[in-house]
């Protein structure tokens, strides 16, 4: 029988998967902060907030992707596509045209995933492994395999103002950044049509039957996923002025890693856009520590692996411990303990 101790430590478990990724950030930010030498100052932060920036704006695609219970592999090579054709075309066009044309990219490619996903019925997985594959392809042909590099004094300009600190801890791509989490927040959570992509990844049955056109959602995720990649990839690009041809390699199990951690199920349907920043921010503060206590990247390999291999632990544990309660009344069970104790 459960009892009401049983239901506080449900209580207790709820809240612990709720507000985890807040936790996890503060309890790192802290020993972070006592331990690691020369972390708790202007520069460095700053600096965690820069690195932060472009898989942050990845990762709010790849969030809504995940809520909509699908899997999109392609976004570190979307990342790289978009910086070569942004700095790739700048000489010609000028980055008021191409930078706008990989942004475009981007969406394309992403709706082409989401057609192939909703209308062709093929398996996430599968179509964005081969979109992957493509890309990679299409990268090495565009460039022949070498660093796409601008050295004129307007790209050099717009480099300076994308890293130039504002405030501390703040600069223009950091900026731009924390507008896009904020705005995408808002439209998740406070729209009908952002709730909707709860539904459809929750249960797209019930969905469908509510009158929600779960294509059509499917495809606008991958859209906003690709656009985001995107996004992200160019203005990093452009801020190093250098575009180079494994950008965005490391990015895609650093987004599905902090996604996860930052509370998003896997199974769809759960998950919001501003636990996910945090994730991000959490883990470059966790890597920027490794850094300074001179440890390897084989370190950070192992403490990041370690985390998301407890957290998807916790998740499953969560789950079952959900599902044991499912049905029980509350009411009742207090009502059965009180007539026992008579």
């Amino acid at each position: 029988m459960t009892t009401r101790k049983g239901f506080k430590r449900e209580s207790l478990l709820s809240l612990g998967d709720k507000y985890r990724i807040y936790i996890l950030f503060a309890v790192i930010f802290l020993i972070m902060s006592i331990f690691a030498p020369r972390f708790f100052n202007a520069w460095n932060l700053t600096s965690i907030m820069r690195t932060m920036a472009m898989n942050a704006t990845v990762a709010i695609g790849f969030t809504i992707i995940l809520i909509c219970n699908q899997l999109d592999l392609s976004i570190g090579t979307i990342i790289t596509f978009s910086a070569v054709i942004g700095l790739g075309l700048k000489e010609h066009l000028g980055y008021g045209l191409s930078v706008p044309l990989a942004v475009v990219a981007g969406g394309v490619i992403g709706l082409i995933n989401g057609v192939l996903v909703a209308k062709a019925k093929i398996n996430s997985f599968i179509v964005t492994l081969g979109m992957m594959t493509i890309l990679q392809g299409a990268i090495y042909t565009a460039t022949g395999g070498n660093t796409i590099a601008v050295s004129t004094e307007d790209a050099f300009a717009v480099s300076d103002w994308l890293s130039k600190m504002i405030v501390p801890l703040v600069t223009p791509r950091v900026i731009i950044t924390l507008v896009l989490v904020a705005l995408f927040t808002l439209f998740m959570t406070r729209t009908r049509i952002g709730r909707n992509f709860y539904m459809v990844g929750g249960n797209s049955q019930t969905a469908w039957l509510a009158g929600v056109n779960t294509d059509l959602y499917t495809i606008m995720a991958f859209v906003i996923s690709g656009t985001m990649a995107a996004i992200g990839g160019v203005l990093f690009a452009m801020e190093g002025a250098a575009a180079t041809l494994k950008l965005g390699d490391t990015s895609l199990m650093y987004v599905i890693s902090a996604t996860i951690i930052g509370g998003t199920a896997m199974s769809g349907g759960k998950g919001g856009i501003f636990r996910t920043f945090m994730a991000i921010l959490t883990l470059d503060i966790l890597y920027n520590g490794i850094i300074l206590f001179g440890l390897g990247n084989e370190v950070k390999i192992f403490i990041a692996g370690a985390i998301l291999a407890s957290v998807v632990l916790y998740e499953a544990f969560a789950a079952y411990k959900h599902e044991h309660v499912v049905g029980q009344r509350s009411e009742l069970l207090k009502e059965l303990e009180a007539a026992q104790a008579v």
